[in-house]
């Protein structure tokens, strides 16, 4: 199943070891689902969690071998239509634009009120703890 993970699911991953943002991550790992990225969404991701204020408990090699290993298992998805502005947030555009281009069902966020739109697209948007029960 592949899905669109929007940066704040990332981060709260990345916080804790016992939250669902970090069950998702361990089961992308483990093939059980399948992420989409684009070259703008992983350079999202690098940029929020190497900010200081995020308070990630990891040193810089340990995100960027996160960022490595999810860019292994992920679909590198090329964007080939923008479809900005669609959305509220223009960085949310990006991960509405992956998940559209990849045919991803699902985009998880912490965030799903923003992304109300995109059910006009077949997309739902959903907490991480809503997409591990609909599972």
């Amino acid at each position: 199943m592949r899905v669109v993970l929007d940066t704040n699911v990332i981060v709260a991953a990345l916080k804790s070891s016992t939250g669902a943002s970090h069950e998702i991550l361990r089961l992308a790992n483990l093939g059980a689902i399948q992420p989409a990225l684009s070259v703008s969404l992983i350079t999202e991701y690098e940029d929020v969690l190497h900010r200081p204020d995020m308070e990630i408990p990891l040193s810089t090699s340990q995100i960027d071998a996160v960022l490595d290993r999810l860019c292994k298992i992920s679909i590198n998805q090329a964007i080939h239509f923008i479809w900005r502005p669609f959305l509220p947030d223009p960085k949310d555009d990006m991960v509405f634009e992956a998940a559209l281009a990849a045919s991803a069902p699902f985009i998880i966020t912490f965030n799903d009120k923003d992304f109300k739109p995109v059910t006009s697209m077949g997309i739902k948007a959903l907490k991480p703890r809503d997409f591990l029960l609909e599972l």
